[in-house]
């Protein structure tokens, strides 16, 4: 196994003390690396084949990981890889959106394995937190009693401040008022007793595409996620962050000059919910954007829409490169993947005709995760949390 893309994992220590610390580097390099035997997990590690065996033991017995099928070499005995197993956790994935709201039930190695969604026309407390708990028993009751202990908590995805959203979505400022003050702990705690974890939905689609998808491939990169309203994330050194108030990466703030010489947020200016606006002025019914992977009925006004957002996310890529010097940017979002692929393919073309003077032009890519992005990397939060390791963790004390 090659052990280039989780290297950064290791460092590993073999005093007892740092047990735990131990137990979550073994995990996470199996999460990132795939299936390996203890051999290649102590070499990569910098740990000693002794200890890397006693907590393989500990985590099978734990039900945390699964023997593969012996592998037999020319010498010695037969190596036997290990890897995650799927029953060992499970985890609950929430996403809040401007329309619907989406719970999924996920395994340990990112696996869903049951959802359910609802819509509305915009999310208000009292509908929310009530569909949540009727979610929540659904999912869980999918489990065989013994698989709900391994139930490891909540991760919910939501846009930070929601009580500003009342503009985007077309309600009274005294209707989501009532989401100021709220916490989603406090009011999951009324009928759950699992730990809640509450992230940017942004940020959450970003890890998503971190722990499951391309973002594995580099070490800095810039997440741009294409939904109802643009959001992003940054990743360094091979760890989401999150910065000092959970609110890093907020791409969709960053600034643009208008044609009149006006100041804009990307937001306002490369989010779905723009092309929206267009099909209802033109009297199309916009819900296929939605709930649909075929935008070819709209494709006159699609081209115009594409053409701007790749236009916009191409500076908004080299400002983002002028702070930090990222490898890559990964854009994804709630998009059919030929519309992704377009956009992306776009986005290069008006990179490549920018003013790069100082900068380094990075790679342009599609992630991987698509329209479930923000719920699985919701999920992904308090199993991340719980089990696995973030190498930056001291970077955002």
């Amino acid at each position: 196994m090659d052990g280039s893309k989780i290297r950064s994992l290791s460092g590993g220590a073999n005093q007892s003390g740092l047990r735990n610390y131990n137990e979550r580097l073994l995990l996470s390099m199996l999460q990132r690396g795939g299936a390996m035997p203890g051999s290649d997990l102590a070499r990569i590690a910098g740990l000693s084949p002794q200890t890397v065996s006693v907590i393989l033991r500990k985590l099978e017995k734990d039900g945390l990981l699964t023997r593969g099928a012996p592998v037999r070499g020319k010498v010695g005995k037969p190596s036997v890889p290990m890897a995650l197993a799927p029953d060992g956790v499970f985890s609950l994935g929430v996403n809040i959106g401007r329309r619907s709201a989406k719970v999924i039930l996920m395994d340990f190695t990112g696996v869903v394995r049951a959802e359910v969604s609802t819509s509305f026309p915009y999310p208000l407390p009292t509908e929310i937190f009530a569909f949540l708990e009727s979610a929540f028993d659904e999912l869980t009751s999918k489990l065989e009693p013994a698989l709900q202990e391994r139930l490891c908590g909540i991760g919910v995805a939501a846009p930070f401040e929601l009580w500003n959203w009342h503009d985007m979505v077309g309600a009274s400022a005294e209707e989501f008022a009532s989401w100021k003050g709220t916490s989603f702990q406090e009011e999951i705690a009324e009928f759950s007793d699992l730990p809640v974890v509450v992230v940017n939905d942004a940020t959450a689609a970003c890890r998503a595409e971190h722990v499951y998808g391309r973002g594995k491939e580099f070490r800095d990169y810039a997440y741009f996620y294409i939904a109802a309203f643009v959001g992003g994330g940054i990743v360094l050194n091979h760890s989401v962050f999150e910065g000092h108030q959970g609110n890093a990466g907020a791409l969709g703030s960053l600034r643009s000059v208008g044609p009149n010489g006006e100041s804009r947020q990307l937001i306002d200016i490369a989010s779905i919910h723009l092309l929206e606006a267009r099909l209802l002025e033109v009297g199309l019914n916009p819900s296929g954007l939605w709930n649909s992977d075929d935008w070819s009925p709209y494709a006159r006004y699609v081209e115009p829409w594409i053409r701007q957002t790749a236009q916009e996310l191409a500076k908004a890529a080299l400002s983002t490169c002028a702070v930090i010097d990222f490898e890559a940017i990964l854009i994804d979002g709630s998009l059919p993947p030929d519309v992704k692929e377009t956009l992306v393919e776009r986005t290069r073309r008006y990179l490549s005709t920018q003013d790069i003077r100082g900068l380094i032009a990075p790679q342009v890519e599609a992630g991987q995760m698509g329209r479930k992005a923000r719920e699985i990397g919701a999920a992904c939060s308090p199993i991340f949390s719980q089990y696995l390791l973030n190498t930056n963790a001291g970077l955002s004390l």
